[in-house]
This record gives C-alpha cells, structure tokens and sequence, in this order.
C-alpha cells in the first residue's frame, strides 16, 4: 500500500535501536537477465527484474507497507542489519553488529527472508553479506550505506543531508557488489523508519520502493522472547510485514522468538515469502 508524506507508525521498538545505533554508488541493482526467447521452459518465464511499485502522486518515491489483505495468508520477516557509519571503533573492541545463529536458524527452518542491510555492515560482514545474498531463500535490501536518519529529529540519529541522501543509497549498492552480493534488491529503508516528503522526492531518481511495514516486532533491545513473540503474533495478518532485526549486540532474543513464531505462524495456516513476493502480489504479478 502506498503512504505518502507521513512518519511511519507504531516504529517505538525499532525507534529505540536507531537511537541506541546513534549514540552508541552507482545506479540501479543489477538486474536478472531475460531468457532468451527460444529457451525452452516448463513454466512461465519470471519476471526480467524484480517487481517495484509506480511512483506516487506527484512523482514521489513509493511505499509499501504490506500486501493484499485478501490474496493468501502469506507473511514477509524483514531483518534490518544496522550498523552506522561511526561504529567501526565498537566492532573492533569487539561488538558484534551480526547475528549469524539467526540466519542459521531460518535456513535451518526453511524460511525466507528479506535482510534490509546498511553499507556500513556489509563493509563489516563481507562473507555474511555474501553468503545472505547468495542463499536463494534470502533477499538483501538497502537501508543506506550510513544509518544516519533522513529526515530531522529521528529519534537522536545523526541526519543526512538532502543534497546527500541518493549518493548514501547509492553508496550502500556500491559496498554490496565489493562485498560480492550480485543482485541486491530496488527495495529501500529508512534508518530508523523516519521519512517525509522531501526525503521521498529526493530518492526517486534512484528508481526504488520504499519498504516500511505493518507489524513492529518489539525485538530491539528486549530480553523477553516470549513477549516478544506474543507482539509478533498478535499482530500478523494476510500480507503482513514484520520488522525485526539481525544484531546480536542490540536484540539478542531475536533467534528465539524466529523459533517460536514459524511453527505457530504454519500452524495457523501461513506461509513465509520474501517481500518482493507481496509486491509483486500488489501488482498483480504473484
């Protein structure tokens, strides 16, 4: 569904990992190449690139927040891997910004997921950016190279300027392909879900839709995997979106509650899709 002009809501719990992350370039993604018109196929031809939304009124910058209510009881986990650009010092004392049990775990459980992934943390993590991006289960998103907020007042992270938002987008693709990630997806996050309508115009140049979401996790910081689980389930709809994050140092239930949220959210019928599945549900393409 598209949003225009508004902050995101019911952002408190990833909020209070953007502020914690504070104080503590090319173009497009590379896209799928198009079989070739004589290749045989036992079944439909994918899509050439990844499904994106048009853009909204005026020109501006998409956002998606989740898919048809009404078009299968499917449910997307995003993962935001954040590191900002001022915390090589803390990783190197020894701060681990990555949480690979979490991804072993939903490999282990057969889910797929989307990780919204900072530049930061993929010049930190190189092989587990690789190795997330390679894994066809997963999908890896932009959200900035910097974690830096684009807009004012966004929970105490340090801001960007306008004129330097695209090139911190850009800046983020560009630390994907050093890293190795090859098709890195025209999905895009705001550091700490704040935006508005100049940070939108100012994006849509870089051609992506902006992912926020409809279900907030409330795994930042917590040390109660059952309560967070409970937020998690008690929120989850047909094409729902659901933030939570991939920082061992800044929510180290969140492997736990994955394991209790997949058999309950199968048991009730769901199925767990990456989000450019919903979005090209809204489309019309799934």
């Amino acid at each position: 569904m598209i949003t225009l002009v508004r902050r995101v809501r019911r952002a408190t719990a990833l909020c209070a990992l953007g502020a914690a992350l504070a104080a503590c370039a090319t173009s497009e993604a590379p896209q799928t190449p198009r079989p070739a018109p004589s290749a045989p196929s036992a079944t439909p031809s994918k899509p050439s690139r990844p499904p994106t939304l048009a853009p909204g009124p005026a020109g501006l910058t998409p956002v998606f927040e989740h898919g048809p209510r009404t078009a299968g009881k499917t449910v997307a986990l995003t993962f935001d891997a954040d590191m900002t650009a001022d915390q090589g010092p803390r990783a190197a004392s020894g701060e681990r910004f990555d949480n690979p049990g979490l991804i072993a775990t939903l490999r282990r459980l057969k889910v797929p997921a989307t990780v919204f992934m900072t530049g930061r943390w993929a010049e930190e993590y190189p092989d587990a950016a690789r190795s997330i991006g390679r894994d066809p289960r997963f999908e890896i998103a932009n959200h900035s190279y910097s974690h830096y907020a684009y807009t004012d007042d966004c929970y105490g992270l340090p801001t960007v300027s306008r004129d330097r938002m695209r090139s911190d987008l850009e800046r983020a693709y560009t630390a994907f392909r050093k890293a190795g990630v090859r098709d890195a997806m025209p999905y895009f996050r705001f550091p700490g879900g704040c935006y508005d309508e100049a940070a939108l115009k100012e994006l849509t140049a870089a051609g992506v839709t902006t992912v926020q979401w409809d279900v907030v996790s409330g795994d930042a910081f917590a040390t109660d995997a059952d309560a967070v689980a409970r937020q998690v389930l008690d929120g989850v709809k047909p094409g729902s979106v659901v933030v939570m994050h991939c920082t061992r140092s800044a929510a180290p239930v969140t492997e736990r509650v994955v394991r209790t949220i997949v058999p309950e959210l199968r048991d009730r019928g769901y199925r767990f899709v990456k989000v450019s599945e919903l979005i090209g549900t809204a489309n019309g393409r799934g």
